[in-house]
């Protein structure tokens, strides 16, 4: 049914074509001698027309004019009709300069023939797209919720030409800080002013919705058009992100509320692509903690570079098949391999290693919960943590894997828990087994990255507050003064991978985080996200739990860093370690299995020696724990 339809659509189409070359020809007769042909120039409108004709239809199907849909005629569609119309034009003049017919053509008709059928091919097409544009959709004017386009960029204007279409949306202006757009209409819509005036607008327009169409812009440009949004006490949405639009994974029309990620999201990371290429195509990769937020994102990252093989190892069976069931739905040219298996297993991480010979290891795998390694689980997180990380670590030395990249943690750095205790006593395992002087072509490149919080991550406080706002609160926070670092999972894995690229063994890359959040403010945005006040929900404060800190650091009190090439990316001057003293370190931790807890953490801070317990419970202010305030 459909293929007739389309023939004859197509048969329609040809037929319309001729019957205009014939009246292009025709006109060009009368408007040569003024709507009044002689009769002695009649035989050559005939003779001409016999087979000029003829040969326009021949280019017409040749440069495939009946490819395309009337419907959805566009420029390309203008342009094969511009090159089928010339190449006909010089075809026809050729013949009757080098045959000279008995009945004589005038000059003039020859130049005003493609003139008039360029005007009748392309107007009747354009035409009949607006005809049809009207009739499917209707006219905007009185139709949908009116809204405001904050941008007039290219990802504006693609929104407001899909948004013609909407039943659910009529744009009523857009607003841009570009001066020299002010006034001007994009596809019938008018760039009223700057965005500083949308309160204005909007009051003007009676508008109760903005769409925040700045894809391409700066996360500071984003972040004030949302806040001017807020201000003016307006439904945000956005338009997708960037790289989502680049991929083809979504359309400019799919819009969406802004979600806090959107405010404490960053500029795109710069990658040296030809690098990670050399680094990862048709070699070899296996990610640790595959599973994980971090760890599934990096292998996300990892097959846009097609490695030959992507080993994802986890403990978790769940998570790897929730892993498997994602990329099931794509098709790569990868050879993807899922493996259950515990890190610290010597024999299943060797065997891995042997069967499937990684040049990269990225190793994600880690207890990383604070107050569930705090009490009860000691002993867990450094066996985890770093004995875990020795196994798999040395493992890769003897197999003599290319490099080796540990997932670190800013609460590394003078922790006050045992979680950032152990992550730090796991760099120093990998400063301990790289041995700087001793490395060599043949030698495992340990590369250890550090950063903070990353969005979205399982135990982040964005899930928790957008489920406590949905039951309409209280949105509990542990202090007023307690802030975090944040980046995108994407970023992390990117910066990650960058990393690791750069590293040359034994050092520690400190990712830029920007500038810390505070949490009371990441909440209060949550709200007014939701389209609440701050008066419809409450913030308790609940006191910071068992090895919590208020503030994230990414530098100890001894540390410096050097700058990288990367902008994001800085090289801490950490206290070296050798491989007697990581010897020393994993008979401390097989020794202490069933101690005491106490005295595990006591004896923890002669390894690590900024690790500071007493300073894990920092007591509230007596108002705050003897009642929960709330934030106005």
């Amino acid at each position: 049914m459909l293929k007739k339809y389309a023939n004859w659509q197509i048969v329609s189409a040809f037929t319309h074509d001729l019957c205009a070359a014939l009246l292009a020809l025709v006109l060009a007769y009368l408007f040569r001698f003024n709507f009044s042909i002689p009769s002695e120039f009649m035989p050559s409108l005939i003779q001409v027309s016999a087979w000029a004709i003829p040969l326009q239809a021949l280019c017409f199907i040749q440069f495939g004019l009946y490819k395309g849909i009337w419907r959805f005629a566009s420029l390309p569609d203008l342009q094969r009709i511009l090159k089928a119309v010339f190449v006909a034009f010089l075809i026809i003049a050729s013949i009757l300069f080098m045959f000279k017919p008995q009945n004589f053509v005038p000059r003039s008709v020859l130049i005003l023939n493609p003139l008039i059928l360029l005007l009748i091919l392309g107007g009747s097409r354009l035409l009949y797209r607006s005809f049809k544009d009207h009739t499917l959709y209707g006219h905007s004017h009185g139709r949908g919720q009116p809204v405001l386009i904050l941008g007039a960029g290219d990802a504006a204007i693609a929104l407001v030409k899909d948004l013609a279409k909407s039943t659910e949306w009529r744009v009523v202006g857009m607003l841009d800080d570009d001066m020299s757009m002010h006034g001007r209409y994009l596809h019938d819509v008018k760039v009223l002013g700057d965005l500083n005036q949308l309160a204005d607008y909007a009051n003007q327009l009676d508008v109760q919705n903005a769409i925040v169409a700045l894809p391409s812009a700066s996360h500071q440009a984003r972040r004030r058009a949302v806040d001017l949004a807020n201000k003016a006490e307006l439904t945000v949405l956005t338009v997708p992100a960037f790289d989502d639009l680049i991929s083809g994974k979504v359309n400019i029309s799919q819009i969406r509320k802004v979600d806090v990620e959107d405010l404490l999201g960053r500029d795109a990371v710069k990658l040296d692509s030809s690098g990670l290429q050399h680094l990862i195509e048709n070699k070899p990769v296996l990610v640790s903690g595959a599973g994980g937020s971090i760890g599934s994102e990096l292998c996300r990252q990892i097959l846009k570079y097609k490695p030959h093989t992507l080993v994802c190892l986890d403990i978790s069976e769940f998570a790897l098949y929730n892993l498997e069931q994602e990329f099931s739905l794509q098709k790569f040219a990868v050879k993807l391999v899922y493996v259950t298996g515990d890190v610290k297993n010597s024999h299943r991480v060797k065997s891995l290693l042997d069967q499937y010979q990684p040049s990269v290891v990225f190793h994600a795998a880690a207890y990383k919960h604070v107050p569930l390694m705090e009490n009860g689980n000691v002993w867990e997180a450094l066996s985890n943590n770093v004995l875990g990380t020795h196994t798999l670590a040395l493992a890769c030395k003897e197999s003599h894997v290319e490099k080796f990249v540990l997932i670190s943690t800013d609460k590394a750095v003078n922790p006050t828990n045992v979680m950032g205790a152990s992550k730090r006593l796991a760099e120093m395992v990998c400063q301990g087994l790289q041995e700087a002087n001793l490395v060599d072509d043949n030698g495992t490149r340990f590369v250890i990255v550090r950063f903070g919080n990353v969005l979205g991550s399982s135990g982040s406080v964005i899930p928790k507050f957008r489920e406590q706002i949905a039951k309409g609160g209280p949105i509990t926070i542990t202090h007023p003064d307690i802030t975090r670092y944040f980046m995108s999972i994407p970023e992390a894995a990117q910066l990650v991978m960058q990393a690791g690229l750069m590293g040359n063994g034994g050092e520690i890359f400190v990712l830029d985080m920007g500038e810390p959040v505070k949490i009371a403010n990441l909440a209060a945005d949550m709200i007014r996200l939701s389209g609440l006040q701050l008066d419809d929900i409450k913030i308790e404060y609940v006191g910071l739990r068992p090895g919590e800190k208020l503030y994230e650091e990414l530098l100890a009190d001894d540390e410096q860093t050097i700058p990288t090439p990367h902008e994001k990316l800085r090289i801490a001057l950490a206290r070296p370690v050798n491989k007697i003293w990581v010897k020393k370190l994993l008979n401390w931790i097989n020794q202490t299995q069933g101690t005491n807890e106490a005295t595990i953490k006591n004896e923890l801070g002669s390894w690590v020696e900024e690790y500071s317990p007493q300073h894990s419970s920092v007591a509230l202010h007596p108002e705050l724990t003897n009642q929960k305030n709330t934030l106005h």
